[in-house]
């Protein structure tokens, strides 16, 4: 039936909430029961030029959320982020010209070769690993970034080095308070050489690499890590 102050004919009865008698015209949370119909959220039909005159001024979506999923346009909270609390499901996923499927795969326009794409595939490993690599040069001291510190586990620091131009017997002395790499060459060569350093992140719990069950939810460990977090 139609809303107090509309018309008895009124084409779309209910749907304005008339400005007259003093209305509350705030937004407000909706109530009601929730549904789990994969539905479109409804779009207005009708134009400002025929919206009636008397009624609130309607809201429309700049933001929305469906129990733990969150959109924001920008300038709300970020450029128009995206949050999900719990698990994100998907055999493909596409985003910015960049395509992932369950092996983490990504597929991009090709940078030099017109008319063809490049598809790489992410590197897997049993640990949530960490790297740093780089080139040393008359020194035998790689210095670490300053967040290895909070962030990589010393005991779990590996190296390999890489000679450069002639052997130098290079060897990874020591490696002081997971700040620092102190190398030595037996040969007493100038060293020159490449570097990959590797370590284990210490925040958070170990990832169990083999677990029983059938799908992710078994998981016994913490699954935020394939979760994107509020």
């Amino acid at each position: 039936m139609p809303s107090p102050g509309q018309p008895k004919d009124a084409e779309f009865p209910g749907e304005f909430i008339p400005s007259t008698g003093d209305p509350d015209c705030t937004d407000r949370y909706a109530w009601g029961v929730p549904s789990n119909l994969y539905s479109y959220i409804f779009k207005g039909n009708v134009d400002e030029r025929t919206y009636p005159p008397d009624a609130c001024r309607p809201y429309y979506h700049r933001t929305a959320q469906i129990d733990g999923l969150q959109i924001n346009s920008p300038g709300i909270i970020g450029n128009g982020d995206i949050k999900i609390d719990g698990i994100v499901r998907a055999s493909e996923v596409s985003a910015g010209g960049v395509t992932l499927t369950s092996r983490k795969p990504f597929d991009i326009p090709h940078p030099t070769k017109s008319g063809y794409r490049l598809r790489h595939v992410c590197l897997e490993g049993p640990e949530s690993g960490v790297y740093y690599r780089g080139r040393l040069t008359s020194s035998n001291v790689i210095e670490l970034p300053e967040y290895w510190v909070g962030l990589v586990d010393p005991e779990t620091i590996t190296v390999t080095l890489t000679q450069i131009g002639s052997s130098q017997d290079l060897i990874v002395e020591r490696i002081e308070w997971g700040r620092k790499v102190v190398i030595k060459s037996g040969n007493a060569s100038a060293i020159d050489c490449y570097f990959m350093i590797n370590g284990e992140r210490k925040d958070g719990e170990k990832l169990i690499v083999e677990y029983e069950g059938t799908s992710i939810d078994d998981y016994p460990g913490d699954n935020s890590i394939y979760s994107i977090n509020r």
